[in-house]
């Protein structure tokens, strides 16, 4: 009886005083971190090698940007170099015609390879993705991959062996009788020279991520719809180009990110016959002013205005997907 009356008396209690449980968010949270990181000790410490080589190699870099705002001497070094502001960035309200012809350059390769080169691997996914065979889309993909892992130096040659003045199509058309045509070299086809390259040799390779992407797309759906009389066209244009169209659009802004940069190995191999006129762009430009010039100030402010001009494509592009109800890169 005793004892049911002190538990009754200490339920009053407990009830008429409120009980001050201090602020258990941040104590409560240290245990739990503490407890997430030894539980996924391993996973760090196998990321750890990858996150410092990150930070090494990709973001303390960074810091050398500041030379867009000195004199930079290489022998002087940062220290020593002399501060000149905003100088190595007259190029921005003067009008200086090797830049301007190597923005104009770059622009118009953008364009050209995202409206031509970007969705060249979406289709060649949607193609693979039709055929019956399993033996012979394996087959295909196989052939498709296998340019990616070339060198540019190779692809280069390759093109000049067949397309050149004396390479395989010319030496063919003379043997027959009929006038050479004149590609490799030609400061007119230049431009088309170079998209045809980057399709050959990366469009394969792209269809990688986008076959991922449909072989994860119920397979009901596709049967739902044929039995309700859609044939493969429809099925592709209302089921298949829906479910991926989430990662198109993401891929489209990272593209958009990196569209300032169109080639660097690839245009400087093929630059001397055409003229700096044709096929100078943005990158070619800092290496020629930078590491040949000796303008280091002038090619630093280039290259970082390049990188903030892709952050704000990636940024404005995301905001844009978001306006559509799209995750683009980042969520809200």
């Amino acid at each position: 009886m005793r004892t049911r009356m002190a538990l009754d008396q200490t339920s009053k209690r407990l009830q008429a005083e409120p009980i001050d449980w201090g602020d258990s968010s941040a104590p409560a949270a240290r245990p739990r971190r503490l407890a997430r990181l030894s539980r996924d000790k391993l996973l760090v410490l196998l990321g750890l090698p990858g996150a410092v080589a990150l930070l090494l190699f990709q973001y303390v870099p960074l810091l050398g940007n500041v030379i867009a705002f000195q004199d930079y001497q290489p022998y002087l070094g940062i220290g020593e170099s002399e501060w000149v502001g905003m100088e190595n960035f007259s190029f921005l309200w003067e009008a200086n015609p090797a830049f301007l012809t190597a923005l104009y350059n770059t622009l118009v390769l953008t364009v050209i390879q995202t409206v031509l080169v970007f969705p060249v691997p979406l289709a060649l996914a949607l193609l693979l993705n039709s055929l019956a065979g399993e033996r012979l889309k394996r087959l295909l993909q196989s052939i498709l991959y296998l340019p990616h892992f070339l060198s540019w130096v190779i692809v280069v040659s390759l093109f000049q062996q067949m397309l050149g003045n004396a390479g395989m199509l010319n030496t063919f058309l003379l043997q027959n009788g009929f006038p050479i045509v004149e590609i490799i070299g030609v400061p007119e086809l230049f431009k088309a020279l170079l998209t045809a390259q980057v399709i050959w040799k990366d469009a394969g390779w792209g269809t990688i991520i986008f076959l991922a992407a449909i072989s994860r797309i119920d397979q009901e759906q596709y049967e739902a719809a044929a039995v309700d009389g859609a044939n493969a066209w429809k099925r592709m244009w209302h089921i298949t180009l829906p479910s991926i169209k989430g990662l198109f659009i993401l891929l489209l802004i990272l593209r958009l990110g990196n569209s300032l940069s169109v080639g660097f190995e690839q245009i400087i191999l093929q630059q001397g016959p055409v003229g700096l006129p044709a096929s100078e762009v943005l990158d070619t430009f800092v290496f020629n002013n930078g590491i040949v010039g000796g303008d280091w100030g002038l090619s630093a402010a280039v290259g970082l205005v390049k990188g903030v001009v892709g952050v704000l494509l990636v940024i404005g592009a995301n905001k844009l997907a978001h306006a559509f109800g799209e995750k683009g890169v980042y969520e809200k």
